[in-house]
């Protein structure tokens, strides 16, 4: 039997298989509203059999965007639209989930076909805040470094983010702590040089993501699961390192989160990433072996079989697919038929089924 096609419990909730949609910006929101092109995008691939998709990285304030054209959750307005998506989803047998973000010094650039470039507030960019006052790169403006009270503000915003996704009706909830964004920034020597509680040694650099962690998981109901994304690596010498990741994750599993996403990189702009199919994947199977926290395998995962052996070797307890899954949507039924699952497919698409 397919290891890919068995289901995964986690508290009260049921996944119906372990493929999962990972987090991706489509950059196609209007002051953090959602509209068709997510319903129709997010929709495709619950038709196409996910178990669970992870809405794109959504902004808790508005300084906390990556773009202009980011999906946000800081007004209650924003939860009548997330609402019809998660009904959608659901109607197809799909768990919903969403992924609570904030860009820190990454926020305030131009969507990437817009050009990508840090935007000023002459060009309808903000200023931005991290935990020091240190620039992504040298062509970039340095953020505002957060005091105590902007600090409590973000653990706040998380807490009434997730107050706001449960209303909408997500399921699951992850906490974006990799790519570089804020609590990743505050994670990694190389971007968090504060002397107070927040920086300095281990403790204190996982402190705020610790406080996001309980205020979110505060608001939802106990039989619904908290995941983490983190980047398991910097990739760079006096960054964060796998070693710190083991630690954190026991630390997450006690503090109530179910499953750690495991990417990498992304909060320096020249880190030398050995790029190739599973790279992340050896990360997810650390974390899991050491610490007995479920993980999450991503990362240049484009096969069924390639999926199936993920599971089957112990690394991972879930397959999250990005870009294969923007190539096919259909990626889960196609998995199924070529690993000899049987799996229920759409009945409007049952005359196209491949028969065995």
């Amino acid at each position: 039997m397919s290891q890919l096609f068995t289901p995964l419990v986690q508290r009260g909730l049921t996944l119906k298989n372990r493929l999962v949609i990972s987090p991706m910006c489509q950059y196609s929101a209007q002051d953090g509203f959602s509209n068709d092109w997510h319903l129709v995008h997010l929709g495709s691939r619950a038709v196409g059999g996910a178990s669970l998709i992870l809405l794109e990285a959504t902004a808790v304030v508005p300084e906390g965007r990556i773009t202009p054209d980011d999906l946000g959750i800081w007004h209650d307005d924003h939860v009548t639209n997330l609402r019809r998506i998660v009904e959608f989803l659901k109607s197809q047998g799909c768990v919903a989930g969403i992924q609570l973000a904030h860009a820190g010094r990454k926020a305030s650039h131009a969507s990437p076909w817009k050009g990508g470039q840090q935007l000023g507030p002459e060009e309808g960019g903000w200023n931005t805040v991290a935990p020091s006052a240190l620039a992504f790169s040298p062509e970039e403006t340095a953020p505002e470094a957060l005091d105590a009270a902007g600090i409590q503000a973000v653990v706040e915003a998380f807490r009434v983010g997730a107050r706001r996704s449960i209303a909408a009706g997500f399921e699951v909830l992850e906490i974006h702590a990799a790519h570089g964004y804020l609590l990743h920034q505050f994670l990694s020597p190389l971007s968090n040089q504060r002397t107070d509680a927040y920086g300095g040694s281990f403790e204190n650099r996982s402190r705020l993501l610790l406080e996001v962690v309980a205020a979110t998981r505060a608001e939802m109901p106990d039989h619904l699961p908290l995941w983490v994304r983190v980047s398991a690596t910097d990739w760079t010498e006096g960054g964060w390192t796998a070693e710190d990741t083991v630690r954190l994750a026991a630390i997450l599993k006690a503090n109530g989160v179910e499953l750690l996403d495991c990417s990498t990189g992304g909060n320096v702009p020249k880190a030398d990433i050995p790029v190739g199919p599973g790279y992340q994947v050896p990360f997810a199977e650390q974390v899991r072996r050491e610490t007995g926290l479920p993980t999450g395998a991503v990362g240049l995962i484009t096969e069924a079989q390639q999926a199936e052996e993920i599971l089957t070797s112990g690394q991972a307890d879930v397959v999250l697919l990005a870009r294969e899954s923007l190539r096919d949507a259909y990626f889960p039924l196609h998995a199924a038929h070529d690993l000899g699952a049987e799996v229920a497919w759409p009945p409007q698409y049952e005359r196209a089924k491949p028969r065995h």
